[in-house]
């Protein structure tokens, strides 16, 4: 080793070691040995805390990157599926539209295919009522001219209704053609 002595030509004769009572020359000579020594320990002590610490936040930065993307994608897989029952919930609701307009018409095509069902009822019956009420009518008036005419035939013809039986079956006979049968 080399020690270099034109450090030492500088310094003043007669002035070397002793008790420097020179409070703040001292403190600061003091602190910077302290420093010094601080330095020199705890420096690389400090450097790989803090590297490490820097390590721990930038993990727990990308960790909290990753969970904000998983969090968008699963904010954006909840807004698709939010659409996709929005879509489905209105297609629905055309179809129960669909449906109960369909059903509405079906009631109402049931209701008037009843109805003309009734009115055809409606009609025999009335039809039914009014040939029974004809034929016995015919009935009531065929047995009051059968009961007449056996009065008439009981009691015997006189002249006068003798006169008109016969005049009838002879325009009768005059009316008769055989060529039209």
């Amino acid at each position: 080793m080399h020690l270099d002595l034109s450090l030492f030509n500088n310094l003043p004769l007669g002035e070397g070691f002793g008790i420097n009572t020179n409070i703040f020359e001292t403190n600061v000579i003091n602190l910077a040995a302290v420093v010094a020594v601080v330095i020199s320990f705890v420096g690389q002590n400090l450097t790989s805390l803090l590297e490490d610490r820097k390590k721990t936040i930038l993990s727990n930065l990308q960790e909290a990157s990753q969970r904000a993307a998983d969090a968008q994608e699963k904010l954006k897989q909840a807004k698709a599926q939010l659409e996709l029952a929005k879509s489905k919930a209105k297609e629905i609701r055309e179809e129960g539209m669909l449906r109960a307009t369909q059903e509405v018409n079906n009631c109402v095509n049931q209701h008037e295919e009843r109805l003309s069902k009734l009115e055809e009822f409606k009609q025999e019956t009335i039809q039914f009522y009014q040939q029974k009420a004809f034929k016995q009518a015919y009935m009531y008036v065929i047995s009051r001219i059968m009961s007449r005419v056996k009065e008439r035939l009981n009691s015997g013809l006189d002249t006068t209704y003798h006169l008109v039986v016969n005049n009838f079956y002879v325009s009768r006979f005059t009316e008769y053609n055989p060529s039209n049968n």
